[in-house]
């Protein structure tokens, strides 16, 4: 579209409906290429509206506020509803909100949820044999919990109507590739020249690429190590299968393996599932004991003392504790601390054998 020749381009409505304790980053990167793009266009392009079911006032994880008004009944066809939850918002329950963007739906606006806000429209039904993602975070326990839903780990989805972000910078790609489609190339282009983002991502992007291990990328053979060792959390191989799934020795892949994250394939594969029951537990309603099962462990003592000493509380209490009698998000266990640990506790037995 040559958007000097169509000064009556109309614009594109963006509508922000922000759920108590959304992502404050993930809210700029969605609305920066946009303010962008009207800044570079004779006309403007896209407009802005912030909505809540919850308040005049919505904060931030960050603690950031802002200012709210309650939405339409009805929006047009040419807006593009984001639904914004995190922190907390795998909980949330609003049935106003839910009703809301089922006439949206029904109305043909295109709705986008956003980080944890996959929770709020599979709880409205618009999921339902749909292409979602979430954060990588909060995969697992939202595919437990909805298994309907064609839930993959990726920077963002589009099916039909239904869009969904991953979060986190992942909003500048989804806006990129909105404003590609109803805008062209050429000021895409020029949008990430301003933002300095190169390169501009595709959908199926990974979310996740270093894993705890500073900023470089991943040998193939270890990303493939991992990729299998994510995919049978509730049933672990063994080391020598997964080797033989990749097409190398064991011995190979735990030289490969150790160099690269600095621990052995099982300690990496231990600290995932305990990841992955973490999230369960938070996210979910399953007891303790399917929880164990679902992540790896075959009994539940075992499951218990794993958890309370990479997390430092038993499952039940951290249970109990997520979110609303803790004062801020923070994500307890991360794989760079367990792998300082184990470095540590290395060094320790090297200089205990050495007579120091």
């Amino acid at each position: 579209m040559d958007l000097d020749q169509d000064p009556q381009t109309k614009a594109i409505g963006i509508a922000c409906v922000l759920i108590p304790r959304f992502n404050m980053m993930t809210f700029t990167s969605l609305l920066e290429p946009a303010r962008i793009a009207n800044y570079l266009s004779p006309t403007p392009l896209f407009t802005q509206e912030f909505y809540s079911f919850d308040g005049s006032e919505v904060a931030a994880s960050n603690g950031l506020s802002v200012k709210c008004v309650p939405p339409p009944e009805k929006l047009g066809r040419n807006d593009i509803v984001f639904v914004l939850g995190s922190w907390g918002g795998e909980h949330y329950a609003n049935t106003k909100l839910f009703s809301w963007l089922r006439l949206q739906a029904r109305l043909g606006v295109r709705l986008c949820s956003v980080e944890i806000g996959s929770y709020i429209f599979a709880r409205a039904g618009l999921l339902s044999g749909k292409s979602v993602t979430t954060h990588w975070s909060y995969l697992a326990g939202f595919q437990e919990q909805f298994p309907d839903a064609l839930a993959t780990e990726q920077l963002f989805t589009v099916d039909g109507q239904i869009m969904s972000c991953s979060g986190g910078t992942a909003g500048i790609d989804l806006m990129l590739h909105i404003i590609q489609d109803e805008y062209g190339e050429r000021l895409t282009g020029e949008i990430s020249d301003q933002i300095m983002h190169h390169p501009v991502r595709p959908p199926d992007a990974p979310q996740r690429m270093t894993l705890g291990r500073g900023i470089e990328t991943l040998a193939p053979d270890v990303r493939a190590a991992i990729n299998i060792i994510e995919a049978f959390i509730s049933e672990p191989l063994t080391v020598p299968e997964i080797a033989e799934q990749i097409g190398i020795s064991q011995r190979q892949l735990e030289r490969q393996f150790k160099k690269a994250m600095g621990c052995s394939v099982v300690q990496f594969g231990l600290l995932l599932r305990l990841q992955h029951s973490r999230v369960l537990l938070i996210s979910t309603d399953l007891g303790v004991r399917e929880i164990a099962t679902a992540s790896g462990f075959n009994s539940l003592s075992h499951f218990a003392f794993a958890f309370k000493k990479c997390f430092e509380r038993r499952p039940s209490e951290y249970r109990m504790a997520w979110p609303e009698n803790d004062t801020a998000p923070h994500w307890p266990g991360t794989l760079s601390k367990f792998l300082d640990t184990l470095e540590v506790n290395h060094r320790l037995k090297q200089a205990q054998r050495s007579g120091y």
